[in-house]
């Protein structure tokens, strides 16, 4: 009986220790603690730095995301005080909190900083790699450096395993739990009415991205393709989600916008605005996996800095950057990175996105075929996370 309670009292122990970096990571934290919490009840104890959705998980965060939030050289350099400061304080309070694991989600310039810190402080704290970098897409061989300081990855897609275990690193395919956000991508209908959107107003959501960086270096392009695209769609509305931490940027880029204009803030809206739109034009990233989540056909794209883009690009290896793209290994969705990325063109694919019901019909039987890879009926993938991660600390 003693044995049993002390096991119990292990159990009950249980610490782990949530660092993310953005927005995007702050919502996959979320889903992770859902998941922790509906396995594992309060026997784990969870600490650790997220955003406005992982404290409504619970998190009391050591301190808030916006200085980690950036990307590219010219951003990330001037922010590189703030962000070992950060580390510091995050790699403090793991060393003298000791959790059971320590999981480290996305965000690599800030949360690897942290991985190396703490492999070097105390090589016994086991630490997790959750949305690793891509590196099967550009410089590989940094796969083989963080086996020295990640224990166990969580993989999103079932190729990054063979990938991750060539370089001695173990993956555990696990889904991407953007899947989750499916069944809360409705009420379009009632955000049109709520807007005073007519419910046959060609709607086009715009996605700029989290960033300020992505804001900086995108908007320009963003504005004179809805504009080409104004004078080919009579009537076009957009609406456009955002977050708090850039909504005073968004507002002031968005002055004298060429189309009514609806800024949102809202994460609830965010998808509704994805269920009532009939095409997305998007920045890259996980924004786009929701959008085909919701059968919204779509056109991205992604600008960075000059500096970023030279080095970056002669280490890219993939044939795309879109996730759906890379997942299905064609160019399902029109995508078009830095030079490519002209309004002209880019309005095109938009219009005919509006105007043909084929090409939007094979967009969206890529996208069936993308949700069904990912695992949409499949177990959840943040409780199928959670449930790895705790068989890993147990």
């Amino acid at each position: 009986m003693k044995a049993a309670d002390a096991s119990a009292d292990a159990q009950k122990a249980k610490k782990v220790m949530l660092i993310c970096g953005e927005p995007s990571g702050d919502q996959l934290g979320a889903q992770l603690m859902a998941g922790i919490s509906n396995l594992a009840g309060d026997s784990v104890t969870i600490t650790g730095v997220g955003g406005d959705a992982m404290a409504a998980q619970g998190l009391k965060s050591l301190f808030p995301l916006e200085t980690m939030a950036v990307m590219g050289l010219r951003e990330v350099v001037p922010a590189i005080p703030a962000i070992l400061r950060r580390v510091q304080e995050a790699t403090a309070f793991a060393l003298e909190t000791r959790p059971d694991a320590v999981v480290l989600i996305d965000s690599p310039d800030f949360t690897h900083r942290i991985a190396r810190a703490l492999k070097k402080a105390d090589p016994s704290i086991r630490t997790v790699n959750y949305v690793a970098p891509q590196v099967w897409a550009t410089r590989p061989w940094r796969a083989k450096a963080m086996a020295r300081y990640f224990d166990l990855v969580l993989a999103l897609f079932p190729f990054e395993v063979p990938f991750f275990d060539k370089y001695g690193l173990r993956a555990i395919f696990v889904g991407h739990p953007v899947i989750e956000r499916r069944v809360r991508m409705t009420g379009g209908d009632a955000l049109r009415a709520r807007l005073g959107i007519a419910a046959d107003a060609p709607l086009l959501a715009m996605l700029p991205g989290s960033r300020t960086s992505e804001i900086r270096l995108m908007f320009p392009t963003f504005r004179k393709t809805v504009e080409l695209l104004a004078k080919k769609i009579p009537g076009l509305v957009t609406v456009l989600p955002t977050v708090p931490h850039v909504a005073a940027r968004v507002r002031a880029a968005t002055q004298g916008w060429p189309t009514p204009l609806h800024i949102i803030e809202n994460e609830a809206d965010k998808f509704a605005a994805f269920d009532a739109a009939d095409v997305a034009f998007a920045a890259s990233g996980t924004v786009t996996a929701e959008i085909a989540l919701s059968r919204t056909p779509m056109v991205v794209f992604y600008i960075l800095g000059g500096l970023t883009y030279a080095l970056g690009i002669w280490f890219f290896n993939s044939r795309f950057f879109t996730l759906l793209n890379v997942l299905l290994d064609r160019e399902a969705v029109p995508e078009f990175l830095q030079g490519r990325a002209k309004p002209d063109v880019m309005a095109a694919a938009l219009e005919k996105l509006f105007s043909d019901p084929g090409a939007r019909a094979m967009q969206i039987d890529a996208m069936n075929e993308f949700a069904r890879r990912l695992g949409e009926w499949d177990e959840p993938p943040s409780r199928r996370a959670a449930r790895v991660l705790l068989d890993f600390i147990a």
